[in-house]
């Protein structure tokens, strides 16, 4: 069971052309979650690091925006309440649909991240393609990599 993830991310194209594999199986079970009182000042600066690409905005665990660097007009300002901008349009994707609609999705939007969600819209996870195109970001990628990094305030992402 352990090694499950880890195959899953390494088999995606084969398993994806069977229709086999659900986002599910691939997605990262413990995104960075911002509160609903995040401004649009904190998002800014969790994108600044080039491996972010999304930032998740929840109440609860109900997701209520998912923003994107070409979200934050340089006008808006830092005080302005995050959940205000961003979208759910094309941005995310039920924990169980099949593999290849994400994969679909993700080509015709042009982005290599969608925030996974149950029917109800409570957020599981987030959808990380590599940039490679070859596979998904798993847990233990993130893991490692937060390990790597200096912690100049004490927080991880």
């Amino acid at each position: 069971m352990a090694g499950s993830p880890t195959v899953a991310h390494q088999v995606v194209p084969e398993a994806c052309d069977r229709g086999e594999l659900r986002v599910a199986a691939v997605l990262l079970s413990l995104p960075t979650l911002h509160d609903r009182r995040a401004t649009v000042g904190e998002i800014r600066r969790f994108l600044l690091d080039d491996h972010v690409h999304m930032a998740l905005v929840v109440e609860r665990a109900q997701l209520l925006a998912a923003i994107e660097s070409e979200d934050l007009d340089a006008g808006l300002p830092d005080e302005t309440p995050a959940c205000s901008i961003g979208s759910l349009d094309g941005r995310t994707i039920c924990r169980d649909a099949r593999l290849s609609e994400a994969l679909e999705l993700m080509h015709r939007r042009g982005r290599r991240r969608l925030a996974v969600t149950t029917e109800q819209g409570d957020v599981v996870g987030l959808l990380c393609r590599k940039a490679s195109g070859l596979g998904f970001c798993s847990d233990e990628d993130v893991r490692r990599r937060r390990q790597s990094l200096p912690q100049a305030d004490g927080a991880g992402r």
